[in-house]
């Protein structure tokens, strides 16, 4: 009777260990998982808050303008999508975002790190248009909605011709793919 005793004991105390150890690596890979969620969130979305935006003229290709975003802030910030861009104050609705320009993921910005996204401001093919004086610029959030706040820029030589056929690139790592389009 001692023996089976003994061998139950034994069995009993494996299988605690076994219950202990894998009860401990539950709760590490509990650990983990909470680590993995507050790593992600100190990367936080690129706004006019933490984020300097420019725009400027450029040569090639003509009827094209040069949008960049630099992040300010002390925390890597997500441009997300392609920016809202609305040419002159009356602008009713946002310039359309270039569908063909969409990068294969959400680009990342280190502090002092920029994004870049091309311009078309008219096209003989587009219609109407005139000379606008500004460039609201808002950024889009994960969703791909607009955030809150919008960072209005005087345009290049005193105005910009923008006609129906002015659209934006989405976000681009460099100025050569954002106006490569």
């Amino acid at each position: 009777m001692r023996i089976a005793t003994r061998f139950v004991s034994r069995t009993a105390a494996s299988s605690m260990v076994v219950a202990a150890l894998a009860l401990a690596g539950i709760q590490a890979a509990g650990q983990t998982a909470s680590a993995a969620p507050q790593e992600a969130s100190s990367v936080v979305t690129c706004t006019t808050a933490n984020t300097k935006v420019t725009v400027a003229e450029v040569s090639r290709p003509i009827n094209h303008l040069l949008l960049k975003a630099t992040n300010t802030g002390t925390k890597p910030c997500y441009a997300y999508s392609a920016p809202f861009l609305r040419a002159g104050a009356d602008a009713q609705a946002p310039l359309p975002w270039a569908d063909e320009t969409t990068p294969q993921a959400v680009l990342v910005l280190e502090p002092g790190q920029s994004a870049y996204a091309g311009i078309t401001t008219y096209s003989p093919d587009g219609e109407g248009g005139g000379k606008e004086k500004t460039l609201g610029v808002i950024f889009a959030n994960k969703q791909g909605n607009a955030t809150n706040t919008e960072k209005t820029l005087k345009l290049p030589n005193g105005g910009v011709f923008f006609n129906s056929a002015a659209t934006v690139t989405y976000w681009q790592d460099n100025a050569a793919d954002a106006l490569s389009w």
